[in-house]
């Protein structure tokens, strides 16, 4: 089981950097007004959703303490990166402010996963 948690865990980790790398990809272009969401942003805020959710079966069924709180709080950041990625994806251009929210909203998520013990 362990090695199957772990194989997720490294899934997870590719869909967060798919996110964030394709964020900072486009920071100067966010400067200049023309950011847009890419297709890996979007994939990689899917691929942190499915397999969050497995980690979190995976780890309940293998009975280990699982924080559900901090779950929650992680799966509702994610479903907002999602809803906001998913609707402006086809847009040539991104509002700056939307565009750095997102931003903001994955590294807070990424703290909340790291720092909250």
């Amino acid at each position: 089981m362990d090695v199957l948690i772990n194989v997720f865990v490294a899934l997870h980790i590719i869909g967060i950097a798919a996110l964030l790398g394709g964020f900072l990809t486009q920071m100067k272009a966010m400067g200049a007004g023309t950011a847009r969401f890419s297709p890996a942003m979007l994939h990689g805020a899917l691929t942190m959703l499915v397999t969050g959710i497995a980690l979190v079966g995976l780890n309940q069924a293998d009975d280990q303490a699982v924080n559900n709180v901090k779950v929650g709080i992680k799966m509702a950041v994610l479903v907002v990166i999602l809803a906001l990625v998913y609707v402006k994806r086809d847009e040539e251009r991104v509002d700056k402010g939307l565009f750095a929210a997102v931003g903001g909203l994955t590294v807070a998520n990424i703290f909340i996963a790291t720092l909250w013990t």
